[in-house]
């Protein structure tokens, strides 16, 4: 009886170890500036990470739901195909951090399904010491 009762505890204590670490693994987004991506790349994979970069001036455009765009850091580009509409602040010229992953190779671009724009108020909090890099290391 109490092997069995070992046994079953054992089993609900590793079902719950691998919840809490899948759970955990899953809810951590890193940043990586677009330099940093480009770098990365291969390292990166599919995972799910935050992208800084400058959003490149005339390189936006509609194509259906989507809105696909450059962003630039340390002179480094990285295309973004975002799903959804933009935030109304969003426009060329200014830094963005988007979420969401690079597509499956051979394919270099990120996916998006976020956009925190520079002024909106969970940007200002969450990015400020980012904003003000980007905007110090902008591309000439």
């Amino acid at each position: 009886m109490r092997l069995r009762l070992g046994i079953v505890l054992a089993l609900v204590a590793g079902a719950a170890a691998f919840l809490l670490v899948k759970g955990l693994g899953d809810a951590t987004v890193f940043f990586k500036n677009a330099d940093e991506a480009v770098a990365d790349r291969d390292d990166l994979g599919t995972k799910r990470f935050r992208l800084q970069g400058t959003v490149v001036p005339d390189s936006v455009e509609t194509a259906g739901d989507a809105v696909e765009f450059d962003v630039e850091f340390h002179c480094d580009v990285v295309h973004v195909r975002h799903e959804g509409d933009p935030p109304e602040l969003f426009k060329p010229g200014i830094p963005v951090v988007l979420e969401g992953h690079f597509a499956a190779p051979p394919s270099d671009v990120y996916e998006s399904d976020k956009i925190f724009v520079r002024h909106t108020s969970e940007y200002r909090v969450e990015e400020k010491d980012r904003l003000e890099l980007a905007e110090a290391e902008a591309c000439p």
